[in-house]
């Protein structure tokens, strides 16, 4: 239990440090100062773009992710243009600063911080310059939203339909991966068409995501496939710096995540894609160990 705060030069000095174990003290003491330490966080965020913009690279620690972990769990709306600026960077420099933040918490990030606004978030979705990688997760902000009741889903659909229907380059990347997932995850019926004309163009690798995976959604049919979505634990809120970060490797402390299943047999049991990895992570299969990165597809 905090007792008494650090003072705001304290936590900064905390997030500015290249850390071995997570500084639970100062992630603390920067809550309980919210309203003190939001405007450091924001200059902080200011000045790592500054930095990222010019080419110049970044020295000691990763402040900027303590920022808009922080800024997301206070819902500061003052973040998202500097954080949609953020994941906009090109995708060396992107991979430099945060690597796997982009796919792992960019999402909830920018959900937390649009204020229901979806604007910026479709701004870096239809950018062709920024990473395939930052684009997909804004697609992945979008499900966040609707699964929230920031955004209705029928919006978000139509939305959909314009990035089917011209809104994105016609080449292969895994921003058209994304968006067939995401249309997935709020149910695809209307998108049904557009999603087979994708194929049929080699848009969407099926290793991620299949034609059977998405005929397997249709037929759960639409309240089914939005029941998924609520009981799922992926496209969340940024509820709690601590857990979000406390578990990283590159802290000395044990991952807080759920164990695996006890008693897991050897052999691969057969698993749908859009069912929960037996791995324990809450992700979707096809997102974790299902993934083209990990092999398994």
């Amino acid at each position: 239990m905090l007792k008494t705060p650090m003072e705001i030069p304290e936590i900064l000095n905390a997030f500015h440090a290249e850390n071995r174990r997570f500084p639970r003290a100062a992630v603390e003491s920067a809550v309980a100062r919210r309203e003190e330490i939001v405007p450091e966080l924001l200059n902080v965020l200011e000045k790592t773009l500054e930095k990222a913009e010019r080419g110049v690279g970044y020295e000691g620690g990763a402040p900027y992710l303590y920022a808009m972990l922080l800024l997301a769990q206070f819902r500061e709306t003052r973040a998202y243009p500097l954080i949609v600026r953020f994941a906009s960077l090109p995708e060396e420099i992107l991979e430099d600063l945060c690597s796997d933040f982009v796919t792992e918490d960019l999402p909830a990030v920018l959900a937390s911080v649009c204020g229901g606004d979806p604007k910026g978030i479709q701004s870096l979705i239809e950018n062709p310059d920024a990473s395939e990688w930052a684009r997909g997760a804004a697609l992945d902000a979008l499900v966040a939203l609707v699964k929230t009741g920031a955004i209705h889903r029928d919006v978000i659909v139509l939305y959909f339909a314009r990035l089917f229907r011209g809104g994105l380059e016609r080449e292969y990347s895994h921003v058209w991966d994304a968006l067939v997932s995401a249309a997935c995850d709020i149910y695809p019926g209307e998108l049904q068409v557009d999603i087979k004309k994708a194929y049929r163009a080699e848009l969407v690798d099926p290793v991620f995501i299949s034609l059977e995976d998405v005929e397997a959604d249709l037929k759960l049919g639409q309240e089914q496939v939005l029941e998924r979505l609520a009981q799922g634990r992926e496209h969340r809120l940024i509820e709690d710096t601590i857990q979000e970060m406390s578990w990283w490797a590159c802290f000395n402390e044990k991952p807080e995540r759920p164990p695996n299943p006890v008693g897991t047999p050897a052999a691969k049991p057969k698993i749908g894609r859009n069912d929960p990895c037996l791995c324990g992570s809450g992700k979707k299969f096809k997102k974790c160990c299902g993934s083209p990165a990990a092999g398994t597809a």
